[in-house]
């Protein structure tokens, strides 16, 4: 454990993200090609939602990694508040940009998916009202980060707010549980193999689901060492200042 912490050192941060970086996004690129290509034109149409049932491809992946980067934040920002970490802090940043466009991808997919077959672009569904507002959640988030100048408060009060917006993160991981009576289908993937989607849907799935993940283990990877960076990059100016 006491070895886990030494990444909490930018320099060893660093030197560790940027080994890692070129493989996670050739993982990333590889697994997003073989997945959407295998999902979008060798899997065939559904017997029930035609050809719609392929935006699974797109909005499963992220409707998951808007749920897991609030999650990864919530883990950034507790580490900070206990232990003060910067780049623990700083991750939990550099996180936010990339969940707040993986919810933005499921709303507008599931908005494409949901006017064919619910016969409306939007309802006010459990799931979908508390996506939206986790997606509300991860503006205030980012707008918090760039309304104050003291970056250890700004940690401090984005990773209170972090906290009260797991609440909705939960309802929108399990919407669907709590509330039997709303629209949206139960979950694609499932340790219950019956309420899986069919297998020429779910390998596929399964591969692109792969690609969302390490897509944003990398772009919160390369936003995390560019925040490291600037915040260098302002030391140093302000000791140019003072001498």
């Amino acid at each position: 454990m006491a070895s886990l912490w030494e990444y909490a050192n930018p320099r060893k941060f660093m030197a560790l993200s940027g080994g890692l970086l070129p493989w996670v996004s050739a993982g990333a690129a590889l697994c997003l090609v073989v997945g959407l290509v295998w999902g979008f034109f060798f899997t065939p149409d559904d017997y029930r939602q035609g050809s719609t049932v392929k935006i699974i491809y797109l909005h499963v992946p992220s409707a998951l990694m808007a749920i897991n980067a609030w999650f990864m934040m919530l883990v950034a920002s507790l580490i900070w508040l206990i232990r003060r970490h910067h780049v623990s802090a700083l991750a939990a940043k550099a996180a936010a940009p990339v969940g707040a466009v993986m919810t933005l991808i499921a709303l507008v997919t599931g908005a494409f998916w949901g006017q064919p077959m619910w016969g409306t672009w939007w309802a006010w569904d459990p799931r979908l009202t508390s996506f939206l507002i986790l997606f509300l959640f991860y503006l205030g988030y980012m707008a918090l980060w760039s309304a104050i100048e003291n970056d250890d408060t700004a940690a401090d009060l984005t990773s209170v707010l972090c906290l009260v917006g797991t609440v909705f993160a939960v309802l929108s991981r399990y919407a669907v549980n709590f509330w039997n009576q709303g629209l949206h289908q139960g979950a694609s993937l499932s340790l219950d193999k019956e309420e899986n989607v069919a297998d020429i849907f779910y390998f596929p799935l399964l591969v692109a689901i792969a690609g969302f993940v390490l897509l944003f283990v990398a772009l919160v990877l390369l936003r995390t060492r560019t925040e490291i960076r600037l915040r260098r990059m302002r030391a140093l100016v302000m000791r140019e200042q003072i001498s």
